[in-house]
């Protein structure tokens, strides 16, 4: 599920707009006095100080003389709302609509406040208006593109921004926006193509090269992206977002102190980006294990921004992804319990309260729907809720309405066959046959390798060196008790790595081949080609384990086995094998696993992404080394 996205404050942070006497109808048949033009750039300069009080005790002076200057109302109402007067503020902001129907800038302030207040369906149309006239207003259209990605509409946020990004001066913010939409469709190389040209053509725009930076970190190329962010920050740009691109090339290549010291720039920089926020969280998460510390730098943003719900949503999915549910729906409950409490904030309230209490995640998911009938993040909360509480059939029918709009999600699809198996339903057997569709496949050694003992030592060294003995587990994953790799392995440099994924080439083949073409989710894709998507590694320590879970953008998932245990290895008991079939969730009643593979050194396990799967807990001061990645289809090899 898409992650917790924010939305700045409404009072814009601009000067007054380019024309501060608009408009002319503000003193009829008559120039705009000098002196009002003294006064609101004096009203500017308080504003971006942030002296909201002295600003607006001088608007109210000008709107007293001037009651139909449009921008001094729009400005005065920024000011109320800004206070916390917000029932002022929008009755200012409506009658300078009034006054001016079709003002952009009086049409996304009223937006914004709207949006703020939960009031979605009011505030998009305003918003539209704002971004489409002309001159169309390009807050607008960011607001908007942060409306439609908190509302998993990718395809309508790049519709919004796409013109905007087409002219020469390229707007950072807009730019931004322009990416994560394309990324979200899946057409993160696009944006590298687009930008990538664009960055040849003018090296020295920050703009351009910030957006290419983050293109690339979107395809997956965090290294290449750290060096492009470099090279800007060099040659004089400083954006949060160039500092966190930054960061993430440095954790690429295993330089975690100083990514953590970039991370802090680019959070001081802007103290409301809440994906630095993020990424910071999980370099101190794996550096100390303290969640304390890891809340940190938020911690320090909410007691500036106590209003943006985006960085409690973060603190609330940090606290989550380091294993406290309680905590992260304590954190969020106060908010939660506002009358217009924002969509985005109910679901991630959510889908902390559904580890513990799926009927407090669906009362959550419900009033989320009711402010935003068509958000796909809060309808797929409800299918998971109401698994929790013992509705499958409910279930089954929100399932089926999304997957006709998402039919590869691999986390929807998983859904589904958990409701049809609640329900015994003669369709889960043959989705999660798991005795066909659960693959295990032992690897040839690649040349030079003379055997595959010699070829999993080396391995074994190579994967050894990325992964910090001291180090914790990252937030957000299904781990438990070990460390996984942060860099995507189809890019290491390691003859012995490279050689592993060349050796996977043949199983995969194998297995698409075995399960041959069909109409079902797994084999109505298969060409015949495939690419991977993804890959990492995972050393699990003593009493670790996977908590079972889905790979929600694969196709087909895997685990391969470098090293294991003793206790596993003698075959003694049921310590660390791959289980499959027990939900990752609540259900009621509780699913059991149905089926279990004992794994082997240089056993490869191909399996559907969307089939659940963990391990059971060992015990043993030997390590568990495996490999892993997902793999989605593509145009057939050769």
């Amino acid at each position: 599920m898409p992650a917790f996205r924010r939305r700045r404050a409404v009072l814009r942070e601009a000067l007054p707009c380019e024309n501060p006497a608009h408009d002319a109808r503000a003193a009829p048949a008559m120039i705009t006095p000098p002196a009002l033009l003294e006064e609101m750039r004096a009203v500017g300069a308080l504003l971006q100080a942030g002296q909201f009080p002295p600003a607006r005790a001088r608007l109210e002076r000008v709107v007293a003389e001037y009651p139909d200057f449009v921008e001094g109302l729009r400005l005065l109402a920024g000011t109320r709302l800004a206070l916390g007067e917000a029932a002022g503020a929008e009755a200012l902001l409506r009658h300078a609509l009034e006054l001016d129907p079709d003002w952009p800038p009086t049409l996304t302030t009223l937006g914004e406040l709207l949006l703020a207040a939960g009031r979605t369906e009011e505030a998009e149309p305003l918003l539209q208006r704002a971004a489409t006239r002309s001159p169309a207003d390009p807050r607008a259209a960011w607001v908007l593109a942060r409306l439609y990605t908190d509302s998993d509409r990718p395809a309508q946020a790049l519709e919004i921004v796409a013109p905007f990004c087409a002219g020469a001066r390229l707007d950072a913010a807009l730019a931004a926006q322009h990416v994560g939409a394309l990324t979200a469709l899946g057409r993160a190389q696009e944006a590298v193509a687009l930008y990538g040209e664009r960055h040849a053509r003018a090296p020295d725009d920050p703009a351009v090269g910030q957006a290419l930076a983050l293109a690339l970190g979107a395809d997956g190329r965090a290294g290449e992206a750290g060096q492009v962010a470099e090279r800007m920050l060099k040659r004089g740009a400083r954006t949060a977002a160039l500092w966190l691109a930054y960061a993430r090339g440095l954790l690429a290549e295993g330089a975690g102190l100083r990514a953590e010291e970039a991370l802090r720039e680019s959070v001081r920089l802007d103290p409301h980006l809440v994906e630095a926020h993020n990424t910071l969280a999980q370099q101190v998460w794996v550096r100390s294990g303290d969640l304390q510390q890891a809340t940190a730098s938020i911690d320090a943003a909410l007691a500036r921004y106590a209003e943006d719900d985006a960085l409690w949503g973060a603190k609330a999915a940090i606290l989550q992804g380091g294993g406290d549910a309680r905590a992260a729906y304590a954190c969020l409950a106060p908010r939660t319990q506002r009358a217009h409490a924002a969509p985005a904030l109910l679901v991630r309230a959510g889908l902390a309260a559904l580890e513990f209490d799926p009927g407090v995640a669906l009362e959550l998911a419900e009033r989320a729907l009711r402010s935003a009938p068509d958000g796909t993040s809060a309808r797929t909360l409800l299918v998971a809720a109401q698994l929790g509480v013992g509705s499958a059939a409910a279930a089954l029918e929100h399932c089926e309405q999304l997957l006709l709009a998402s039919p590869d999600d691999q986390y929807l699809i998983a859904l589904y066959t958990t409701a049809l198996r609640l329900l015994g339903d003669a369709r889960y057997a043959a989705l999660c046959d798991y005795r066909s569709l659960v693959l295990p496949l032992m690897l040839n050694p690649p040349a030079p390798w003379a055997d595959l003992a010699a070829f999993l030592a080396d391995v074994r060294t190579a994967l050894n060196r990325l992964h910090d003995p001291d180090g914790h587990a990252l937030l957000f994953q299904s781990l438990r008790g070990g460390t996984e790799t942060t860099q995507d392995l189809t890019r290491s440099g390691d003859p012995a790595i490279q050689a592993l994924f060349g050796a996977f080439a043949a199983p995969i083949e194998r297995y698409l081949q075995h399960i041959g073409r069909g109409t079902d989710p797994l084999r109505r894709r298969n060409g015949g080609g495939w690419r991977f998507n993804g890959s990492w590694s995972v050393r699990l320590r003593d009493r670790g384990f996977h908590t079972s879970h889905v790979h929600p953008r694969g196709w087909i998932s895997s685990a391969c086995y470098v090293e294991l245990p003793g206790c596993m290895t003698e075959g003694r008991t049921d310590e660390g094998i791959l289980s499959f079939g027990q939900p990752g969730i609540i259900t009621s009643p509780p699913l059991e696993p149905e089926h279990a593979v004992r794994p082997e050194p240089g056993m490869l396990v191909l399996f559907p992404s969307y089939c659940w799967h963990g391990t059971v807990p060992f015990t043993s001061p030997q390590p568990r080394l495996t490999v892993a990645f997902d793999s989605v289809p593509a145009a057939p090899r050769g």
